[in-house]
């Protein structure tokens, strides 16, 4: 094959299944020599306003904003044309995260600045209780992933008790979808806004659901014991969040009164279809990423480990980001740093009748920014792992 022949090929990279080689409009067919013939419409990654849909991004100078930015980098139909910052508008996204300074991106300006004529779909990773508002004067036809809290909660007077604030947009919250992707998918193809979840939720619920569905675990007495990195606290200067507060040690916070334990609970109650109430307490470790959920359960009369680990086997086969692994291995948070992989696994406790599930993500990426792509690609149509299949950072 010649240089020029080479050059006028492009390669779409990070959103192939296993045994699949194609795009949204074409595929690569083996020809009869036993090489390749690909269509020669493709896309040159430095001309982001010719990619497929044109992206926004709200709030574009926190960790979640960033992150979307790094993960659509090797996005083949995702461009950004549209990034906003408040306190940061009229500087590059460069000056404000030095590790995106390659990147060809639009200026950060402020939101009432925003001009949505050129995009299709908007991530909101706007601060909780300013989102409602912002969202609710969105042009109708923009494709909508909000990475608050302001719509996860379907109930309005529970958003308020726990959020302090009355809920601003109730029209708009009966059309929120919750956006637990590999729970959740169908409901998620067909939304136009959806509620992304929280970081510890997407943690417990992913192993959770699927054995509180097929009734193997029973619904009282659930204990949750979750550890986040410091990442999940935001960017904003915050004392609490200071080195010397951090390092060296543990912190439990929320204890009883986290905001995602009513998120944690509306899931699990729908998965049993009757109320459940956890003991949830969450815990800040000094490292930057990284989330483990560490779950006691008690199996229902009955049932044994090796049930539980059948259902999730069975339930999860064939998922790109949720995986079981082989009996006896322990999930780390070390094996999906920066990736948006869920890894899960089941040990039988030493009291009889007792199982212990431990669940890791990143919490930036799975817990984040990585399921609010997933479930972009899913509500445009694309293959959900589109520009997700970066491997995990190790060591």
């Amino acid at each position: 094959m010649s240089t020029a022949t080479f050059s006028s090929i492009c390669f779409n990279q990070g959103f192939l299944r296993k045994g699949e080689v194609k795009n949204r409009n074409q595929r690569v067919k083996p020809n009869a020599g036993g090489g390749s013939v690909l269509s020669t419409q493709c896309m040159q990654s430095s001309e982001k306003n010719k990619k497929e849909v044109r992206i926004g991004i709200l709030g574009a100078s926190g960790y979640t904003g960033a992150e979307i930015v790094r993960l659509l980098a090797n996005h083949p139909y995702f461009g950004i044309t549209l990034m906003t910052a408040d306190r940061k508008a009229g500087q590059s996204m460069g000056s404000v995260f030095t590790h995106l300074a390659t990147q060809d991106l639009p200026t950060l300006v402020s939101v009432k600045d925003a001009d949505f004529s050129h995009v299709d779909a908007v991530f909101c990773c706007l601060p909780h209780g300013t989102t409602q508002e912002i969202i609710k004067g969105l042009p109708r036809h923009l494709k909508i992933v909000d990475l608050s809290a302001d719509f996860r909660l379907r109930d309005i007077a529970e958003y308020e008790e726990w959020y302090g604030q009355p809920h601003s947009a109730p029209d708009l919250q009966k059309e929120a979808v919750y956006g637990l992707t590999e729970i959740l998918r169908d409901e998620v193809k067909s939304a136009r806004l959806v509620a992304n979840p929280g970081c510890y939720p997407t943690s417990i619920q992913l192993p959770l659901v699927p054995l509180i569905k097929a009734k193997l675990v029973e619904h009282g007495n659930i204990i949750i014991d979750s550890k986040s990195g410091v990442s999940g606290a935001g960017r904003g200067a915050k004392e609490a969040n200071l080195y010397s507060e951090i390092a060296e040690g543990i912190y439990s916070y929320g204890v009883t009164r986290h905001r995602h334990a009513p998120e944690i609970e509306q899931g699990l109650s729908d998965a049993a279809q009757s109320r459940i109430t956890v003991s949830f307490t969450p815990h800040l470790m000094p490292m930057i990423r990284g989330m483990q959920s560490t779950i006691y359960v008690e199996m229902s009369q009955g049932v044994t480990i090796e049930d539980l680990y059948q259902q999730l086997r069975k339930y999860y086969e064939g998922e790109e980001f949720v995986k079981l692994l082989d009996k006896g291995v322990v999930p780390r948070t070390h094996n999906v740093r920066g990736s948006n992989y869920c890894l899960m696994n089941v040990f039988p406790d030493r009291i009889p009748g007792r199982a212990i599930i431990i669940s890791v993500i990143d919490n930036l990426v799975k817990g984040a920014s990585g399921q609010a792509l997933q479930n972009l690609n899913i509500m445009l149509g694309y293959p959900e792992n589109t520009g997700l299949l970066y491997q995990p950072l190790f060591p």
